[in-house]
């Protein structure tokens, strides 16, 4: 015990000084004292690194606050690309990106974001930089515009904004902005007429948080946007059922939800569409097919669609004429003489002389 004992001791005192508590300090800046680190270690400042590091930081930090943003984005680049371990390097790249974002030029800000939660994933302003890149992607769908040289603005791209929507679900799959940047590539893609793409980005949001306060929302949207695809009853019908299937799953999930009575509307349209389309096509197969097997099957779908419809009554009429049909073909076969089987050919024989 006694030889355990300093092993003990020693990896006990490594896991308080190496726990993320211990290492995850905060840095804090004022205009007197200059950055410092509050509540953790600080190593990597008793070295020339460090020292360079922080000289850099207070420089851009100086800069920043007397309005020379140029002056200060150089100091924080300095810092991110010499010295990226330095315990500032997540902090310049935030304060550069902050930068771009006052100056309008959201391009180069949400990408100085990206790459820090790229390369620090574990900062303590992970989620802050995120809800940053959210808001940079949402003003740009809401129609701003990108400045080039800080006075010069650029066209409205919300295509380049959807892109943003999604690279913050891809980054931060798990924070409270990915349901909401879903739901907002969803409404882009539907604006710029990709309606495949909205329709997958609703069922991303639907299987991937289902509990979520926007779901329910979701469901009404994809079920929506499939209904908006439907030509009628004389087309194909697939994206008249996958609406159906939506608005259902949609009303028994979430009875007490205020879009209710649009879930309702969409419904009675599109059961009353497929219906129209089963008794279409029941009827071909009735009138010029002569197929009265195959219409009395079409004609029952038609019913199951939508049964206290109009369409449906109408088909339960059809049916009755067809049931007179086939009991007249039924007994028609009874009375004919059964087919004699056909007599085998004889052989033909050949005298060899």
């Amino acid at each position: 015990m006694r030889r355990l004992a300093p092993a003990f001791i020693f990896a006990v005192l490594a896991a308080l000084l190496l726990s993320p508590s211990r290492l995850a300090a905060d840095l804090v800046w004022t205009p007197q004292g200059g950055w410092r680190m509050e509540g953790g270690a600080l190593g990597g400042l008793d070295t020339p690194e460090g020292r360079h590091a922080l000289d850099f930081m207070n420089k851009g930090r100086a800069a920043e606050e007397a309005g020379r943003n140029s002056a200060a984005r150089k100091a924080y680049e300095t810092v991110s690309k010499k010295y990226p371990n330095s315990v500032f390097a997540a902090e310049a790249l935030y304060r550069n990106g902050v930068i771009y974002q006052k100056q309008h030029k959201y391009y180069k800000a949400f990408d100085t974001f990206q790459l820090m939660v790229s390369r620090y994933p574990n900062s303590e302003k992970f989620n802050q930089v995120i809800g940053e890149q959210y808001r940079i992607a949402s003003d740009l769908f809401e129609g701003k515009r990108n400045r080039v040289f800080s006075w010069l603005p650029g066209f409205k791209n919300r295509e380049k904004a959807i892109g943003y929507f999604e690279t913050i679900v891809h980054t931060a799959p798990f924070s409270d902005y990915a349901p909401l940047a879903l739901m907002n590539a969803a409404r882009g893609y539907h604006q710029i007429n990709e309606t495949e793409a909205a329709i997958d980005a609703l069922d991303r949001m639907i299987n991937t948080y289902p509990r979520n306060t926007l779901t329910p929302d979701a469901y009404l949207k994809i079920a929506q946007t499939h209904a908006s695809l439907v030509d009628g009853p004389y087309y194909d019908q697939k994206s008249t059922k996958e609406a159906i299937t939506y608005y259902e799953d949609y009303m028994i999930l979430f009875p007490g939800d205020s879009g209710m009575a649009s879930a309702e509307k969409g419904l009675t349209e599109m059961k009353t569409i497929l219906a129209k389309s089963k008794l279409t096509m029941a009827d071909y197969y009735y009138k010029y097919r002569k197929n009265y097997k195959a219409a009395k099957v079409i004609y029952n779908e038609a019913i199951t669609v939508y049964p206290d419809s109009d369409l449906a009554a109408q088909a339960r009429a059809k049916l009755v004429d067809v049931d007179a049909k086939l009991a007249q073909m039924a007994s028609a076969a009874a009375k004919s003489p059964a087919p004699q089987p056909a007599q085998p050919k004889k052989k033909k024989r050949f005298l060899f002389f």
